[in-house]
């Protein structure tokens, strides 16, 4: 899987008095994808949390945001991994309006893998860590993938 995508349909909610997506809710699309992400890597968040006593915490954001999305849009928010670390994982995602190629907004997510009862950071469990090590390599090797530096 080189690239997980996502489909969002933009609600009235999502956006502001102008009927554009208000800029926070880009965010919350792209928590869903990273949380849709590891679940078709076999991953429940709730189940990392109690089982492996580890939890991802957004470390950093940065955020590009080219084109506004508007009200009813179906959106597809993409998830690549660029790295993955011993207890972090840098992901890139993009939001894309269906059925075009031009990006909406751009982010890379910077993950810390924390300890779920202290806070500290805890290496990703091995099985975790070679699932989405293997995203990593796939990601790496096509060569169309937009990342903000």
């Amino acid at each position: 899987m080189n690239e997980f995508l996502w489909p969002v349909r933009v609600y009235y909610e999502d956006t502001d008095a102008g009927g554009v997506v208000y800029y926070a809710n880009y965010l919350k699309f792209m928590e869903r994808a990273r949380t849709e992400w590891l679940r078709e890597l076999g991953f429940e968040q709730d189940a990392l949390r109690d089982e492996e006593g580890i939890i991802f915490a957004v470390r950093a954001v940065e955020v590009e945001y080219l084109k506004p999305a508007h009200f009813n849009d179906l959106l597809n928010v993409s998830v690549r991994t660029l790295r993955a670390g011993k207890a972090s994982v840098t992901l890139t995602q993009a939001v894309v309006r269906d059925g075009q190629t031009d990006p909406l907004c751009l982010a890379t997510v910077r993950l810390a893998s924390v300890d779920a009862a202290t806070l500290r950071p805890k290496a990703v469990p091995g099985r975790v860590a070679r699932a989405i090590a293997q995203t990593e390599q796939t990601a790496a090797a096509d060569s169309s993938a937009t990342y903000i530096e």
